[in-house]
C-alpha cells in the first residue's frame, strides 16, 4: 500500500513537472515573440483651399483738427463699406474697430516736431467665407485710391489671414491613409525578414499640422498627419 502511494506520488509530480516544462517552453516562446516587434511611420498629406479669410483694410489718416479727422474717417468708412457692399460682400461680414488716435504734441519724450499733431489709424475687417471673392477684391482695393484712401499693408498687426475650419471633415480620411501607408510598410518589413505581420502592439497618432502649401499662396494649405505603429512579428 505504502510501494503504491509513493507511486502514484512520484506519478503526479511527474506530470507537473512535464507541465511546468510546456508552461515554461510556451512562456519563453511567447516572452520571444512578444520582443519581435517592428515600429513603423505612416504619413498622409493632402492640399485644400482656405474656406475663411480675415482681411484687415487698415488706413492712416493725419491732420492738426481732430473733428476733421473723425469726419475724414467716417467718410472713408463709409466708402470702403460701399466698395465691400457693391462688390459682393455682406454687412455682416463686415467690421469697424473704433480708430487708434495718437497725439504727437502730448507725447513729452518725442522732441522731433511732426507736420501733423493727429496721427489715425482706422481699421475695417471682412471676415468671410467668400475666399475667391475677397481675393479678387484684394486686387481691385487700388479703385479706393480715387477716394483718397491709401490702404496700407506693412504693418505686421494687420496682415490677411487664410484658414481652413473644416479639419473634421477631412482628418478621418486622413489618419486611414496614414495607418495603411504605416501598414504598407511594416508588411514589406516582415516580408524581407521572412516573418509574418502580427497584431498592433501600440499606436499612436501625431498632431495634425495644417500650413500654407508656400509663402506666394496661403489660401492653399497642406494638411499633414503622421501615425505611428508598433506591430508584432510573427513566424
Amino acid at each position: 500500500m505504502v510501494n503504491r502511494s509513493f507511486t502514484l506520488a512520484g506519478l503526479f509530480i511527474g506530470l507537473g513537472l512535464v507541465a511546468l516544462g510546456i508552461f515554461i517552453s510556451c512562456g519563453i516562446k511567447n516572452a520571444k515573440n512578444q520582443d519581435r516587434i517592428v515600429t513603423v511611420k505612416g504619413l498622409s498629406e493632402i492640399e485644400v483651399p482656405a474656406n475663411k479669410v480675415i482681411w484687415p483694410i487698415m488706413y492712416t489718416e493725419l491732420g492738426n483738427d481732430l473733428g476733421q479727422v473723425y469726419s475724414a474717417i467716417e467718410n472713408k468708412n463709409n466708402a470702403i463699406t460701399n466698395f465691400l457692399t457693391s462688390n459682393g460682400i455682406d454687412k455682416s461680414e463686415i467690421t469697424a474697430s473704433a480708430p487708434s488716435i495718437t497725439d504727437t504734441k502730448a507725447d513729452r519724450y518725442n522732441s522731433n516736431l511732426a507736420p501733423y499733431r493727429y496721427n489715425a489709424v482706422s481699421v475695417i475687417t471682412v471676415t468671410s467665407e467668400q475666399v475667391d471673392k475677397v481675393r479678387e477684391l484684394m486686387v481691385k482695393q487700388t479703385a479706393l485710391l480715387k477716394d483718397g484712401i491709401a490702404i496700407g499693408g506693412n504693418d505686421y498687426r494687420y496682415q490677411n489671414q487664410f484658414m481652413f475650419t473644416k479639419l473634421n471633415d477631412v482628418k478621418p480620411q486622413m489618419i486611414e491613409d496614414a495607418t495603411k501607408n504605416a501598414r504598407a510598410s511594416a508588411e514589406k518589413f516582415a516580408e524581407d525578414s521572412d516573418s509574418k505581420l502580427g497584431k498592433i502592439k501600440s499606436a499612436s497618432q501625431g498632431q495634425l499640422s495644417i500650413d500654407d502649401r508656400d509663402a506666394n499662396t496661403p489660401y492653399i494649405k497642406q494638411l499633414r498627419v503622421v501615425t505611428t505603429i508598433t506591430y508584432q512579428l510573427k513566424d
